[in-house]
């Protein structure tokens, strides 16, 4: 395999599902051509969670469609481009589909990388810090095995279903979350300050938030939502020298 060198992707929330077929099809076929405009320089791309509004892998059965953004996400694998994926809260029950057909690399928690001496810290953003109990003990219920187990011997059909239903209560939400609350009811900032404390990066970087942001989370250290692509087709790039939220079709 050539060795690539060139510059690092880092985009979430594509929430492929939602709100519909006709509308997701429209925006998977927009990522897809950002995807193009980025495959000649990319060394890396991170897809940093929610990527499907909901997912389930049974050992013989995945969720019907996406077919455009997997099988790109196959091309840049099998030209040398690494591909990671994280689950977020949506698409919490990722195993094994994408790493053995596509070539992705799969996270379920966050994770650390140095480039040129720039420290990262990667992660889709939700239950960090000491806030949202509900929503920490409902996950660690979702990476339960013995539950996925459960879960997994409804048919595919309803297990789909559910899943589906369920993202979908929470969609109007995702539509209101365009106001940044000031660092003290940011939790994710919360977290970067907190963890600054103890341990120097020089890049958060989460998605979940749904809200583009860029900000100093203390001395020569940033915070970076990446934003989604229901609304704001952001994302960020690592060029090497500093790391920049961008956006594809923005008039």
């Amino acid at each position: 395999m050539i060795e690539r060198q060139g510059k690092i992707y880092f985009a979430s929330d594509f929430h492929l599902g939602a709100p519909d077929h006709a509308t997701s099809v429209e925006r998977e076929k927009r990522i897809v051509r950002w995807m193009n405009t980025i495959q000649g320089d990319c060394n890396e791309l991170f897809l940093v969670g929610d990527i499907f509004d909901a997912w389930f892998e049974y050992k013989r059965v995945v969720p019907k469609g996406f077919v455009r953004l997997l099988a790109k996400i196959a091309e840049f694998t099998d030209a040398g481009i690494q591909v990671h994926v994280f689950s977020g809260n949506h698409d919490v029950w990722l195993f094994g589909y994408l790493s053995d057909e596509c070539g992705a690399k799969i996270y379920h928690d966050p994770i650390e990388r140095v480039w040129n001496n720039k420290k990262f810290y990667i992660g889709h953003g939700d239950g960090l810090g000491s806030g949202e109990g509900m929503y920490k003990f409902m996950k660690a219920g979702f990476r339960n095995k013995i539950l996925q187990w459960i879960y997994s011997r409804f048919h595919p059909n309803f297990g789909l279903w559910l899943a589906n239903y369920f993202s979908g209560k929470g969609y109007e939400k995702k539509e209101n979350q365009n106001t940044y609350n000031g660092d003290e009811k940011e939790y994710q900032m919360q977290f970067c300050k907190s963890t600054l404390k103890k341990t120097h990066y020089d890049y958060f970087v989460f998605g979940h938030r749904h809200l583009p942001i860029d900000k100093e989370a203390g001395l020569n250290s940033r915070y970076i939502n990446l934003g989604d692509w229901l609304k704001y087709n952001s994302y960020a790039v690592y060029d090497g020298v500093k790391l920049e939220l961008k956006y594809f079709e923005i008039n």
